[in-house]
This record gives C-alpha cells, sequence and structure tokens, in this order.
C-alpha cells in the first residue's frame, strides 16, 4: 500500500516527511492540531492519525519500516490522539455515566447500554432499499477495517490478565478461521469484494472514504494501542459482538435480495451465528473478568463500548445523509465503482 493522498497541512507534512525520509517539524503542527475544533469530523487530521497507526499494521511501500518508531512521529501522534480522545470521552460521558448506574452485572450493563444506542438503522436501509452501487460503497467504508479484521484488538491480548487474556485468545481464534486461512473473516471478506467487482488490496479506497470512516478505525486503534486503554478496548470488541449478529443478518438479506454477492453473503452469515457466541464471550468471559481483577477498569470498558456505539453512528448518518440527497457518501465516487480489473488495467 503507498501513502495516502493529503487531505490539509497535517497530512501532508506528515506524508512528505514519511515519503521523503526527512525529519517532522511538530512544532510547527501543534498549533494546527489544537486549533481544530471538531477533530472526530476532521479530515486533515483523522487522515494523519490514520496514517500514523497504520505504522504499527501493514505499514507503506514508500516508508522506511524504521520510521513506526520515529519519536517525532509518535509526537505528532500524540497531540493528535489526545485531541480525540478528549473529544471522544466529551461526546460519550452521558452514556458512560448511565451505564455505570444501571443495574446488573457488567455484562448486563453493556447489553443495556448497546441496547440504549438509537441511531439510525444502516443495516436496515441495505436489507430493504440499497442500490447495488450503493451496498457496494458500504462494502467500500467497512473495507478499511475488516481486511485486517480482528488485528487491533489483538494488541490487547498481553494486556489482560488469566481468564480474560485465555476468552480473548478463544474469540481471536476463530476471527482468523480457527485454523483454515481461508476462512479467516479479512479473507473472506476480500474474496466478497473481489465478487463485487471491488478493489480487495489492503488500503485500496482509503483515498475515498471520509473523516466519519478514518473515526471509526482510529478509535480502535487509539483504544487497543494503549495499554492504559484496555478496559476501554475490550469494552469495544464486547460493543463490536453484541451488535453484530442482527445486523449482519439484514445485511445478507439485502444481499440476497440484490442477487450481488454469495461470497459476501457468506461472510456476514458467518457472522449471524458466530457472533450469537462471541458477544457473549466479549461480554461475561473477557469484559467481566478483567473487571473482577482489576475493579478500576469498569468506567473504562463502559467507555469503550459507547465509543463503538458513537462511531458506528456517526458512520451510518453520514451514508444515509448522502444516499438520501441522492449523492456519494465516498469523497470520490469513480475509484469506488471500478473493478478490480479495470483498476489494474488502468
Amino acid at each position: 500500500m503507498q501513502l495516502p493522498l493529503h487531505r490539509g497541512p497535517v497530512s501532508r507534512a506528515l506524508t512528505d516527511s514519511l515519503r521523503d525520509g526527512t525529519p517532522l517539524d511538530v512544532a510547527a503542527l501543534l498549533p494546527l492540531v489544537e486549533a481544530v475544533e471538531d477533530v472526530v469530523r476532521d479530515e486533515d487530521l483523522q487522515l494523519a492519525l490514520w496514517t500514523a497507526y497504520e505504522l504499527h499494521y501493514g505499514g507503506f511501500d514508500d516508508v522506511d519500516a524504521g520510521r513506526e518508531w520515529d519519536p517525532e512521529v509518535l509526537r505528532l501522534r500524540g497531540a493528535l490522539e489526545a485531541r480525540f480522545e478528549e473529544q471522544l470521552r466529551a461526546l460519550t460521558a452521558g452514556p458512560v455515566a448511565a451505564a455505570l448506574d444501571g443495574p446488573g452485572d457488567v455484562a448486563d450493563r453493556i447489553f443495556a447500554q448497546a441496547n440504549a444506542a438509537d441511531g439510525p438503522s444502516l443495516s436496515r436501509f441495505l436489507q430493504r432499499e440499497a442500490t447495488a452501487e450503493q451496498f457496494r460503497e458500504v462494502l467500500v467504508h467497512r473495507s478499511v477495517y475488516q481486511l485486517k479484521e480482528a488485528d487491533p484488538h489483538t494488541f490487547v491480548i498481553p494486556r489482560l490478565p488469566g481468564a480474560a487474556k485465555v476468552a480473548l485468545v478463544e474469540l481471536q481464534f476463530d476471527e482468523y478461521g480457527a485454523g483454515r486461512p481461508e476462512r479467516q473473516h479479512a479473507q473472506m471478506f476480500a474474496a466478497g469484494m473481489d465478487e463485487c467487482g471491488l478493489d480487495s488490496s489492503y488500503g485500496a479506497y482509503v483515498d475515498v472514504v471520509p473523516a466519519a470512516t478514518l473515526a471509526l478505525n482510529n478509535a480502535m486503534s487509539l483504544l487497543c494501542l494503549h495499554r492504559r486503554l484496555r478496559g476501554a478496548a475490550v469494552g469495544h470488541l464486547a460493543a463490536i459482538e453484541v451488535t453484530s449478529s442482527l445486523p449482519c443478518r439484514k445485511y445478507v438479506q439485502g444481499l440476497r435480495r440484490l442477487d450481488l454477492s454469495p461470497a459476501m453473503a457468506e461472510y456476514f452469515d458467518e457472522h449471524v451465528e458466530a457472533d450469537a457466541v462471541h458477544e457473549q464471550v466479549a461480554t461475561r468471559d473477557i469484559c467481566a473478568a478483567a473487571v473482577e481483577h482489576e475493579p478500576a477498569l469498569a468506567e473504562d470498558v463502559h467507555f469503550g463500548v459507547a465509543v463503538s456505539l458513537l462511531m458506528d453512528e456517526l458512520l451510518a448518518e453520514h451514508v444515509l445523509a448522502c444516499f438520501g440527497d441522492g449523492a456519494s457518501s465516498l469523497r470520490s465516487v469513480e475509484p469506488a465503482v471500478r473493478t478490480s480489473a479495470a483498476r489494474s488495467a488502468a
């Protein structure tokens, strides 16, 4: 994967530095970072943060691998993270407080917190109304995470104690195909993209997805790459599992209504059954076990749940608003609708 196209002065400075191997002047960038009021929706800052995080995943073909630990890149990442986390905590303070005051144990409160979410239903739209082109667009948004599905939460494994660690390994084993490479969820999603005429190469659509998509992915990396946020990371994972099974069933119904892709329907069908089990593992065997061992993690567990729900809501709002206006939800339609063959020939 090549470095993405910049979207403003901060992402330009970072990508230029990474590509050219030149020092990054963080001091000049910090006032620009501080001046942004809505970090969650800012295209420039979200792209810069995604780029900094990607150095810890697959990296970039045009960047020296040693830049992963460049002190100045990490300094910029830290400034971006501080602003991002500050806004996320402010936006989720109400739901977190309500969850902590709720009845039952940790797992009960997580289910109640997820059930209380009342954002727009993107899965219902895909089930009943979406055109094939709109469905493909949603798959483009999802590909930024799904093509590395489970990887962020794997960083959390060494940060958990006994029972919670074992349960997370069990869950991740399923995510990675239970010993069968072709059943790895990221690989199944890639096969579905190919069948839909989309480019399944990792990161192919980063330049066309909006800040809402990048923020969803960045929130996950923020929580999973910091040991101090391990409680939030497992809460985030629990929210994904708790809110997955029923929406995935609607995805399958939408795909079959459109006769779009049996392979992609198989991918979502896999999650209908698996995540009905995973939600119990995530809430009870991971989150509850972690809080039992470290009671101080409870607040951050619910913070992670709230962040996951919020990011899904913001992306759904963006996509549905664009579709409602008869517009694309992507920054550029043309690259998103090319077939893999056309992309290779371009």
